[in-house]
């Protein structure tokens, strides 16, 4: 078994006329999970611009999984809130990250967030093998929400909603390894806790 009839690597092979032990692959062949029809979803870019369209429906799920994906890949650096004042620049990083709220970003399409995500921009490496296109677009879309939330007005709080809106309460708060757990509002619950 230790000395197989087998060729190397790239090393030479008199059976074929181009003396390759690799062959390359056939013509038009794609592997299995790569077909990229929807181009606009795995570049953000419409033609060389980028779009300002979700391609998906932003639900609650999708800002929870954005927010998710943005306080492990990009919290470090931009900070939850997205003011540039995250960890890293805090301990002597080269360059400071931009704030997301700045009127620049504020403007931007989502389809530049996505780009800047899977290239990289300036001393921020690219997250493309890190994070899946689909976690992209999550994390453009809480970047999004994050950008309203820091400059909502009153006309864009529904009717009926208390401005401010009233603190959560938790039953035990979080140490900084773990998270708070948020008290329930069920009677049944309550009523546990009570006794």
């Amino acid at each position: 078994m230790q000395v197989q009839p087998r060729q190397n690597p790239l090393s030479r092979s008199d059976f074929y006329s181009d003396q390759r032990s690799a062959r390359p692959l056939v013509e038009g062949t794609l592997a299995r999970g790569q077909l990229h029809e929807d181009a606009y979803f795995y570049t953000g870019k419409i033609a060389n611009n980028p779009g300002d369209v979700m391609p998906f429906p932003v639900t609650k799920e999708v800002l929870a999984r954005g927010r998710e994906r943005f306080n492990i890949f990009c919290a470090p650096c931009h900070s939850r809130l997205g003011d540039g004042n995250g960890f890293v620049p805090s301990r002597g990083f080269a360059r400071k990250p931009p704030s997301f709220h700045i009127t620049r970003l504020q403007k931007a399409p989502v389809g530049y967030f996505f780009d800047v995500i899977t290239e990289g921009f300036g001393i921020m490496p690219d997250y493309a093998s890190q994070i899946s296109p689909r976690d992209r677009w999550d994390i453009v879309a809480y970047v999004r929400a994050l950008q309203l939330s820091q400059n909502a007005t009153r006309a864009d709080v529904p009717d009926g909603q208390p401005v401010p809106s009233e603190p959560p309460k938790f039953r035990e708060p979080g140490s900084g390894a773990t998270l708070p757990v948020p008290a329930s509002n069920s009677k049944s619950e309550t009523e546990e806790d009570k006794k």
